[in-house]
């Protein structure tokens, strides 16, 4: 009973995490600060539903293969977002600049 409770709150705490992601690209309005927010929540998100699972399927060899997931995803992830948002600073002049309030607009 305590594992599945533990899973329901990392579960929970997933779809927090996720929710608060699409609430970031909808709000920020530079490029990169909507790529980090999006990064930011995968890896996190992706973490809390692989630890979820973990607890509640108990420790086996599926977890074991969960655990070489998460693994890849968390070397995965950052490296893809960082090649990205390389891409964009090389290709946008102002990409370095504090963009003004009527650029946000």
């Amino acid at each position: 009973m305590i594992r599945i409770a533990i899973a329901a709150l990392l579960y929970a705490m997933a779809l927090f995490v996720f929710f608060s992601e699409v609430f970031g690209l909808y709000r920020f309005k530079y490029v990169l600060n909507r790529m980090h927010a999006a990064a930011m929540g995968d890896t996190l998100g992706i973490m809390l539903i692989v630890a979820g699972t973990i607890v509640l399927r108990g420790w086996s060899t599926a977890s074991l293969k969960l655990v070489l997931i998460l693994v890849f995803m968390l070397l995965a992830g950052p490296a893809a977002t960082h090649l990205i948002a390389g891409g964009e600073v090389s290709a946008n002049e102002r990409a370095g600049e504090e963009y003004t309030q009527e650029d946000r607009r």
